[in-house]
């Protein structure tokens, strides 16, 4: 029996470098990946996988993009930031502007300031769905698609399992925004906003993550912010590390799915 296997990939910024490591893990232990679904840095990681970029191409454009570049630093008068560079880079990577285009299933979470509702995209024009899906409130300038402006899907569904519990035989989520007690004693303002955004996107994938057939958390990656990308590296052996740690656990669940 053909186990059709799916990966969710949540956002968390540089974090979410962590995603590259899990992926390269399980190509090197021959575990296929056949449909992902992503918020935020998730959805950036998960669209290039999607388009045929190994994980390893993945990690070498994290590291020598100058992500310092991600915005636009020219504030404009509204006080936010585009993503411009990041639309650069995706579309620089990735050949066509489609999902449609890609080699493996992909969809992707974006958060709809106007209805207040999650939305999980899986067809139409990539970039912009990908660009949405990154732009973390009040930082970043909301995504116009259509009618609705859009956010970041972390806001509202950082862990966007639903298409694939519908669509495969077994899925796997990666967290790597663990819960974990701050000892933070000097709260400053941006102290605060962190904090409060880790607390939003861990509370709303605690029902998702139930619903994976297995889950890879990566809690070293709570010691870095979400724009630390100059520690890509270690970050991606985070979660290199850990999924080698499960991988045999891993092994065992696929193949029990299987009988």
């Amino acid at each position: 029996m053909s186990m059709k296997i799916g990966i969710c990939l949540c956002g968390g910024g540089a974090r979410g470098i962590a995603h590259i490591g899990v992926l390269q893990a399980l190509e090197e232990h021959n575990i296929t990946i056949e449909a992902i679904s992503g918020a935020s840095m998730g959805a950036i990681v998960g669209s290039l996988y999607a388009s045929g970029k190994r994980p390893l191409e993945i990690l070498d454009i994290v590291e020598s993009a100058k992500l310092y570049k991600l915005v636009s630093w020219h504030v404009p008068i509204n006080g936010l930031v585009e993503l411009a560079y990041l639309k650069k880079l995706i579309a620089k990577n990735i050949s066509s502007d489609n999902f449609n285009s890609l080699q493996k299933k992909m969809y992707v979470a974006i958060s709809n300031l106007h209805t207040g509702q999650c939305e999980i995209i899986g067809s139409g024009s990539l970039f912009d769905t990908v660009i949405a899906s990154a732009s973390i409130p009040l930082v970043f300038k909301p995504i116009k698609l259509g009618n609705y402006s859009y956010v970041d899907g972390g806001l509202l569904n950082n862990l966007p399992v639903e298409p694939l519990v519908e669509l495969c035989d077994f899925t796997i989520g990666v967290n790597v925004n663990a819960n974990v007690i701050s000892d933070n004693e000097k709260w400053n303002m941006w102290d605060i906003a962190t904090r409060s955004f880790d607390l939003i996107m861990w509370n709303n994938v605690i029902e998702n993550l139930k619903k994976c057939d297995f889950v890879i958390e990566t809690p070293q990656t709570v010691n870095h912010h979400v724009f630390d990308f100059a520690e890509a590296k270690k970050i991606y052996e985070y979660g290199y590390r850990n999924t080698l740690l499960q991988i045999e656990t891993l092994k065992q669940s696929i193949q029990n799915k299987k009988l």
